[in-house]
């Protein structure tokens, strides 16, 4: 299910809103969700705020109701965030070595 989401990610910019403990709402882009431990998250990106100004990322569980609502759960154990941390490091990795990839071979055509 979560790979039909990040389809629809691809052909337009998916946002949510999140509301936070204090109540107040802050909209995020969706970067994108991937599997980490068996589970799926999701990394969003604030689109305003301080941490938008520093490029903080928020990692959240998860997951689709059985009618496709997507569902976020708080990732509450400090050995489960790392796994995450370290999951949504390496998809960064990856990505950034499929873009130099890319541009080298277009510089090569």
């Amino acid at each position: 299910m979560a790979e039909d989401f990040n389809n629809k990610m691809e052909e337009e910019e998916m946002t949510v809103t999140l509301t936070l403990d204090d109540g107040s709402e802050l909209e995020c882009v969706v970067l994108t969700i991937f599997p980490a431990g068996g589970r799926d998250y999701i990394a969003l990106l604030p689109m305003e705020g301080e941490d938008a100004e520093e490029g903080e990322v928020y990692l959240y569980r998860y997951a689709e109701t059985e009618d496709g609502a997507p569902n976020l759960e708080n990732i509450e154990d400090d050995e489960e965030y790392e796994i995450v941390a370290d999951a949504f490091d390496e998809l960064l990795d990856e990505q950034e070595y499929d873009e130099i990839v890319s541009e080298e071979d277009l510089e090569d055509e």
